[in-house]
């Protein structure tokens, strides 16, 4: 029996053994809004099958077939190997089928489209939402293919498909983004479309070639964790009301600062909600756009067709905004600019890689714009860190929740400066980045580090895991 599991890919997650067996149908191919189903009843439940035309958005057209076949193939397709590490078991191991370079394009494209490829690649993917991973790493090795999740910050080991199998896994990933199977040799980005189990998922896919095969870095964007209160970063509760204060002037910069994943887009998506009344005009241009803001015009980065945060943030100016988003401030140029819309009455929310928020005000002399514009415009910095908190399932010793790492889940750390006279005054006079931070913690701002002290007094989190993040 043939089915064909390329066209139902992005539904077969959701579809069950025991759904099947109990109504006894099987999905056999998804093709032109057409849903072929095969069946051994007179009358299958009608009710299942609105379900299944629900779930592929199409109409469903009945087949007969053999009982003992299709019960064979649900139990292939979808029973003991409903997980991706019991499909990797059932498939055995190996020896690599050789170098990927020397397979013929044609096999490796019709090995990819197999059945049990295009189940256990989406198995990967489903597995890894379900352990919450914001990314997945495809590394190819001599004779191995390891998968690792991202998860809270950290990479996880997962389910690693047999070597045999690693360049069909990797071009299944590559035809799912559109990319081109037969180049191995240069790194591509593309992306993929996924709706699994009720939840719509974006994968970015980064592709780089390596010495045995290629490397392949999926990032998850869950539309269902892409929106976050602003009350809800985790923030104390006084660092919370005087950010809400400084976020409501008119004008100036309110920068984020952090290395890579501290959340400092979530930051600033979340002070956008917070912002937008709809009696204002909000443009964001960033690299990528992560998550869609609704009502807000974004901008992606596409520096080929000549679009840099800086040509994107000219053509704003001339969009008549109020509020400003621009994913990060990296070059001299960009920071002109901002400063410049800063000037002339916009609020300029943007991100910038410092280690701690006083590190902001020299950063930014460093790309070029004078001291004195620096202290006039820059209204407040607030640096963060994600820190992994207990699980609440086990507390610390580890459990199937949070995947025997004793942590589940992560909240924000976050030390806020507020440009006061003093600070201005330094910032103008050329001050160092100590000073700038000395004098800061003397007007009140908590640093970093103290902020995961409060944490950890509380129970929340563990020093290990501050000191991890902070140092």
């Amino acid at each position: 029996m043939s089915v064909d599991l390329s066209t139902l890919a992005a539904v077969l997650p959701s579809i069950t053994a025991p759904f099947l067996e109990r109504h006894g149908v099987l999905p056999l191919a998804l093709n032109d809004g057409t849903l072929r189903v095969a069946t051994w009843l007179d009358a299958p439940s009608a009710q299942a099958l609105d379900d299944l035309a629900l779930l592929c958005g199409a109409r469903v057209v009945l087949e007969r077939a053999d009982e003992a076949a299709l019960r064979g193939a649900i139990q292939r397709l979808y029973g003991t190997e409903a997980t991706a590490q019991g499909m990797i078991d059932s498939l055995g191991g190996g020896a690599p089928a050789g170098p990927a370079p020397t397979r013929a394009l044609d096999d490796l494209v019709a090995q990819a489209n197999e059945a049990p490829v295009v189940r256990l690649v989406n198995l990967l993917l489903l597995e890894a939402l379900q352990a919450r991973a914001s990314d997945v790493h495809l590394e190819t090795y001599a004779g191995a293919l390891r998968v690792r999740y991202r998860v809270d910050g950290v990479l996880q080991e997962a389910p690693s498909p047999p070597p045999r199998l690693a360049a069909a896994v990797v071009s299944r990933l590559k035809i799912m983004a559109d990319l081109d199977i037969a180049e191995r040799r240069v790194p591509q980005d593309g992306r993929i479309r996924l709706r699994l189990q009720d939840r719509s998922v974006d994968v970015r896919v980064s592709t780089v070639p390596a010495l045995h095969g290629e490397s392949v870095v999926l990032r998850l964007l869950d539309a269902a964790r892409g929106r976050i209160a602003l009350d809800a970063l985790g923030m104390a509760g006084d660092t919370l009301a005087r950010f809400r204060a400084a976020i409501t002037r008119t004008h100036g910069i309110i920068l984020a600062t952090g290395p890579t994943g501290s959340g400092k887009t979530t930051t600033l998506y979340a002070t956008v909600e917070t912002l937008r009344t709809g009696r204002e005009k909000i443009l964001a241009v960033e690299d990528p756009v992560e998550y869609e803001l609704a009502g807000v015009p974004q901008i992606p980065v596409h520096e080929k067709a000549g679009v840099t945060f800086a040509s994107a943030l000219r053509a704003m100016l001339r969009q008549d905004p109020d509020i400003m988003l621009v994913g990060e401030i990296r070059d001299g140029e960009t920071a002109a600019i901002a400063t410049q819309a800063a000037l002339t009455g916009h609020l300029v929310l943007s991100t910038l890689h410092t280690n701690d928020a006083a590190g902001a005000l020299t950063r930014l002399r460093e790309l070029g714009v004078e001291p004195y514009l620096v202290a006039s415009t820059v209204e407040a910095v607030l640096a963060q860190r994600l820190v992994r908190i207990w699980c609440r399932e086990c507390r610390g010793a580890g459990c199937d929740a949070c995947r025997h790492t004793g942590y589940r889940g992560r909240q924000g750390i976050h030390e806020l400066l507020v440009m006061s006279d003093a600070l201005r005054e330094a910032v103008q006079a050329g001050a160092d980045t100590a000073t700038l931070r000395r004098l800061a913690e003397a007007e009140g701002m908590r640093a970093l580090r103290s902020e995961g002290e409060r944490l950890v007094a509380a129970g929340i989190t563990s020093r290990e895991e501050v000191l991890r993040v902070v140092t």
